[in-house]
């Protein structure tokens, strides 16, 4: 692979990681709180959030997509360029980082296709005490995941500091 080629890949897949890590952020950093100061009703809260969360959902399920694949490219890449690349320090630092990613991607899917019909059939159900249960779970997930992307982050820089 081109060092050319290589060079574009590695720029789509950081602007596709600042899309969803940046993305990420300013939902649990800044709509989230906001809407607390849009409203005091609990439901319209939750729609508010959920309706751009929802949103934001098919550009993190693209962005996701996008990294993959130009995270297995880059890999290639790598790999094709330092065939021993497994017994190295940057083959470390791409093992911990896959990890990372695979972990950050399960933990998020799993939160976000389990806790959202859960939390609207219970307000529905007007149960505010297990909404509020499964509320602080979803939202440790939620932070879990966030730090486990900044990892990857990390780890991201130190892989292209080997190149």
């Amino acid at each position: 692979m081109s060092p050319l080629l290589l060079t574009t890949i590695l720029w789509i897949h950081l602007f596709f990681a600042i899309i969803f890590i940046g993305g990420s952020f300013f939902i649990w950093f800044a709509l989230w709180p906001a809407s607390f100061e849009m409203t005091s009703d609990e439901k319209q809260r939750t729609m508010i959030v959920g309706l751009a969360s929802k949103r934001f959902a098919r550009i993190t399920n693209i962005s996701v997509g996008v990294l993959i694949i130009t995270g297995l490219l880059l890999a290639y890449g790598m790999f094709s360029q330092d065939p021993g690349l497994l017994s190295t320090g940057a083959g470390a630092v791409l093992l911990v980082k896959s990890l990372l990613v695979a972990a950050a991607i399960g933990i998020m899917y799993y939160n976000n296709l389990t806790h959202p019909k859960k939390i609207v059939r219970l307000l529905a159900e007007g149960k505010k005490g297990e909404v509020d249960k499964i509320r602080r779970r979803a939202h440790f997930l939620s932070y879990l995941t966030l730090a486990l992307l900044v990892l990857v982050t990390v780890f991201g820089a130190v892989l292209v500091g080997y190149y």
